[in-house]
């Protein structure tokens, strides 16, 4: 198969990919992951991970400096005309012409995207109540990212990346703004890449994780996968002999001490060892299991080799 044959069943795919700004600072490093093609994907990162940088090389709008970066099986640096206008992104910041009307944003889609669906934008802009007339600079948060949705929307993308879309806005149209992307994405197919802080929403409304902490990816599954791969230990604080047991038996990804009690969380012992005395094994919340992931970083050694191996140290940015 020729290396540049498309892809109908991975979305996203990327090999060691890393994006190195100057001589030493890279945003991401050594990022490999795979996003099968129908899946509504979180991208979960403190700021500073690398995020924005993974989707901005996704869209083509950056070159890599190592690694590559596939949409459906073609590079969006080298062919922007064949992966661009399968490609949608909606940006933090909702960049909109602020003088424009909501109708003036639509015809500027019309104008710019060769796949352009009005009806389907306009359709969906009526349907929230948002005035076609209104200048877009006098519309609420909400209703700016409802527009900005529409927008990306309208190019009947096969890929749709949205980098912290709902980070300035109200529960209410952070809801309003979430039900509208799900609906869509369900009656059309769309692969999704979302990029938010806020874990409970992405548990509601993603199906597949990746997460990206320290400019590399830690985990990406799916999140059904995620859960029953992980379990909360739950035992008295101060057990030093069963925390020790627990830390040679399991895979421990987490630890977090209270108290009254001490909890780790660890991937699920394939060989059924029993829990030392006194200690009980839970569900573990998806919040628990990222934020275990998150606070990982890449260890001294890991940096040595790195060192050792001609390449700078990491130095995450957004």
């Amino acid at each position: 198969m020729h290396e540049l044959a498309e892809r109908t069943d991975i979305a996203l795919e990327t090999r060691r990919l890393g994006k190195r700004y100057g001589r030493s600072k890279w945003a991401l490093s050594e990022c490999s992951l795979t996003l099968p093609t129908g899946r509504m994907a979180a991208l979960v990162g403190p700021n500073g991970a690398g995020k924005t940088t993974l989707l901005h090389l996704a869209m083509g709008l950056l070159q890599p400096s190592a690694g590559s970066v596939k949409v459906y099986g073609r590079d969006p640096w080298r062919e922007p005309l064949t992966t661009l206008p399968r490609v949608g992104f909606v940006a933090q910041d909702h960049p909109l012409y602020r003088g424009f009307t909501v109708a003036d944003t639509l015809e500027y889609g019309r104008r710019m995207n060769q796949r352009w669906d009005g009806e389907l934008a306009g359709a969906r802009l009526r349907r929230l109540g948002i005035p076609l007339g209104q200048r877009v600079g006098k519309l609420s948060g909400g209703q700016q990212a409802q527009v900005a949705l529409a927008l990306a929307l309208g190019k009947r993308p096969d890929l749709l990346l949205l980098d912290e879309p709902v980070a300035s806005l109200d529960p209410l149209a952070r809801r309003d703004f979430l039900r509208t992307l799900v609906e869509a994405a369900t009656e059309r197919g769309i692969t999704t890449l979302l990029s938010s802080h806020i874990i409970g929403d992405l548990e509601q409304t993603c199906d597949y994780l990746i997460i990206l902490s320290d400019a590399r990816v830690q985990l990406a599954d799916d999140i059904a996968a995620v859960m029953r791969a992980h379990r909360l230990l739950i035992g008295p604080r101060g057990d030093t002999a069963g925390l020790a047991d627990l830390r040679a038996t399991r895979q421990v990804v987490g630890e977090n001490q209270t108290l009254r009690e001490t909890r780790l969380l660890a991937r699920v012992s394939e060989d059924g060892a029993p829990l030392p005395n006194g200690w009980s094994s839970e569900d573990a919340p998806l919040e628990e299991i990222v934020l275990a992931y998150l606070s990982q970083r890449i260890g001294d050694s890991a940096r040595a080799d790195a060192v050792a191996a001609g390449q700078p140290e990491l130095e995450a940015t957004r």
